[in-house]
């Protein structure tokens, strides 16, 4: 490995220990991987070197250094991003792809056009931020909620929320030309941390089975519950036993009712807390 001399090489070799060795966890989308690369990713980086398929537990201090700066350093354009800006913003692509980990930061800078490029919109948009702390910790902030949508968070959540935790300081430090503290090796916090992971959205079908799709009191539930209640009316006069069937069919009614559309509300408003943390 060569000298630490770039924002590039001190990025790689925090990168390195936060990533750790040879990991393949059953429930990491990433399966078998040596100090960040996954299998998949090294059989393509041999390919297009011409180079035979092997192991990635075999892979070479120059290979890492080249598929780091190739596939994620230079996606990022992180010799053009702010210092600590940059490790933060990569070490986000590693995680979890360099696309999703700019969708952060364009996300973080208010940009209306979010498509994971980093483009001269996006370049003159952190130029113009003074406070690169702030810039930080606003992305960091959308990585975690990102985390927290998806399902393997139960696995690997605290391991996530340690490496941001540690990503956060460093970034930060170097934001503000100060050395940062040194960072160490946590295995859950080095599972790959991808969309295609995302907790599954819930169902309406219950809601709507109940209030008919939003139309209080438009479902068939519901409605057969009222024409019961309109039919024994008439009965429940002469009859204590059909009275209290009556009321019953009044309370279930209104609790299905109430019910469905506090149900619908909260479906509805997950399945937009969903769709902005994985946007």
């Amino acid at each position: 490995m060569t000298a630490i001399t770039t924002e590039f090489d001190r990025a790689l070799t925090k990168e390195l220990i936060l990533e750790g060795g040879f990991v393949n966890h059953p429930k990491d989308p990433g399966r078998a991987t040596m100090k960040g690369v996954t299998q998949a990713v090294y059989d393509t980086y041999r390919k297009s070197v011409g180079a035979g398929r092997q192991s990635v537990r075999c892979i070479s201090d120059d290979e890492v250094r080249a598929i780091y700066r190739g596939r994620y350093w230079n996606l990022i354009k992180g010799d053009s991003l702010p210092p600590g800006v940059g490790f933060v913003v990569f070490d986000g692509a590693v995680n979890s792809g360099p696309a999703q980990s700019v969708k952060w930061l364009q996300r973080a800078l208010g940009l209306d056009r979010v498509d994971g490029l980093v483009g001269p919109q996006t370049l003159q948009a952190v130029a113009a931020v003074n406070d690169h702390d702030a810039l930080i910790e606003r992305i960091l902030k959308l990585r975690d909620a990102f985390l927290k949508a998806l399902k393997t968070w139960s696995t690997f959540g605290k391991g996530w929320t340690n490496r941001l935790r540690q990503v956060l300081a460093v970034g930060q430090a170097w934001a503000r030309g100060s050395v940062g503290p040194e960072v160490v090796y946590d295995a859950a916090g080095s599972a790959k941390a991808l969309s295609s992971d995302a907790k599954a959205v819930p169902s309406a079908a219950l809601a709507d089975a109940v209030t008919g799709g939003g139309a209080i009191g438009g479902s068939a539930i519901v409605g057969a519950l009222q024409t019961a209640q309109t039919q024994l009316a008439p009965l429940a006069a002469g009859s204590a036993a059909i009275s209290n069937i009556v009321a019953g069919i009044v309370v279930v009614s209104a609790v299905l009712t109430i019910g469905g559309a506090v149900y619908g509300w909260w479906v509805r408003r997950r399945r937009a807390e969903l769709a902005e943390a994985l946007a």
